[in-house]
C-alpha cells in the first residue's frame, strides 16, 4: 500500500505537534511583601514559562513570597494533576516542593515564608533555584521550568533552630565501668567500744540467772539425759555469734545466709529436743 508524500508530511506534522504539546502557564507573577509595610509595597516581578529571570529575589525574615499564575493545557486554562513550586539547593543537593493551590479554571497561587523552609535552606550561602512543575495524565508533556533564584538572608537577632542529628547505630566508644567500693567496717575504736559494752552485760546476765533461781547443779543431769541436743543447741548459738562476727568483718551477705540458715535449722531441732528433756525433769519434780 502506497501513501502520498503529502499524507506523510501531514502525519509527521501531527506527530510533532502532539509530542511538543506541553503544560505551561501565563499571567505569572511573584511578589515579596514585608509584614506591616502596607499594600502595594515590596517587589513584584513577572514570570514566564519559557525563561528564567536573571534577577535574584530576596526573602527576608518578615517577608512573604507569593506566586500567582494560570496553568494552561496547550492554550486552554485547565487544572493539572500536579502543580508544585520546587526549591533546589545545588550546593547541598537539597530539594523541597510546595503544592500550588489550583482552581478548575487554572488559577493557581502559593505563599511561602522563611518559617516554611527547611533549616538547610536557611544555612545556605548560595541562592536557591526556584522551579514551577506542572504535569497531568494524558498526552500533554510536563513542565519543569526554572523561573528565578531566591536569596534567603538571615537576621542575626533571630538564631536558626537546628535540630539534633538523628541517632545512628554503630560502634561506640568503650565504656569503663566504675563500681562502687565495698562497704568498710566502722573504725576500730567504735567497734571495740560496743564490743566491751556487750561483754559487760554478761556478768549482769549471770547475776540475773542467780537471782531468778537458776540451778547449775542440774548440768550433769541435762548432759546425761540429752547430751547431743544440749551440745548442738549451745554450739549453734555460739556458732551463730561467730557468723555475725565474720559478716561484720569479712563475709558478704551471700556467704552469711547459707551458714546462718544451716545453723538456724540445727538450733531449732536440737533446741526442741533439749527443751523436751528439761520438761521431763520438771514434770518429775526435779526442778
Amino acid at each position: 500500500m502506497r501513501c502520498s508524500i503529502s499524507k506523510l508530511i501531514s502525519l509527521s506534522a501531527l506527530a510533532v505537534s502532539t509530542v511538543s504539546a506541553a503544560w505551561r502557564f501565563q499571567d505569572g507573577s511573584v511578589s515579596i511583601q514585608t509584614k506591616g509595610a502596607g499594600v502595594g509595597s515590596g517587589q513584584k516581578e513577572t514570570l514566564s514559562s519559557n525563561s528564567e529571570r536573571s534577577k535574584v529575589l530576596s526573602l527576608g525574615v518578615a517577608d512573604t513570597l507569593k506566586i500567582v499564575l494560570t496553568t494552561l493545557d496547550g492554550s486552554t486554562p485547565k487544572r493539572p494533576h500536579q502543580a508544585f513550586l520546587t526549591l533546589r539547593q545545588q550546593e547541598k543537593e537539597l530539594e523541597e516542593s510546595f503544592p500550588l493551590s489550583v482552581k478548575d479554571n487554572g488559577k493557581a497561587k502559593v505563599e511561602l515564608t522563611q518559617k516554611d523552609l527547611p533549616f538547610q535552606f536557611l544555612t545556605s550561602s548560595k541562592p536557591i533555584e526556584v522551579k514551577i512543575v506542572l504535569a497531568s495524565f494524558g498526552s500533554t508533556g510536563p513542565l519543569v521550568q526554572p523561573v528565578f533564584k531566591l536569596d534567603v538572608p538571615r537576621d542575626s537577632a533571630s538564631p536558626i533552630s537546628i535540630p539534633e542529628p538523628p541517632q545512628r547505630y554503630g560502634k561506640l566508644e568503650e565504656i569503663h565501668h566504675i563500681f562502687r567500693a565495698d562497704p568498710q567496717s566502722p573504725p576500730v575504736v567504735i567497734s571495740g567500744f560496743f564490743t566491751l559494752l556487750i561483754i559487760g552485760t554478761v556478768p549482769v546476765l549471770l547475776a540475773g540467772w542467780v537471782l531468778l533461781g537458776a540451778n547449775f547443779t542440774h548440768l550433769n543431769k541435762a548432759l546425761n539425759g540429752a547430751p547431743v541436743s544440749h551440745a548442738l543447741f549451745f554450739g549453734s548459738i555460739v556458732a551463730m555469734e561467730g557468723v555475725f562476727f565474720l559478716y561484720y568483718t569479712t563475709w558478704n551477705l551471700f556467704q552469711t545466709l547459707p551458714v546462718a540458715g544451716l545453723l538456724g535449722v540445727v538450733a531449732i531441732v536440737s533446741g526442741s529436743r533439749a527443751l523436751t528433756e528439761v520438761q521431763e525433769r520438771r514434770l518429775a519434780g526435779e526442778r
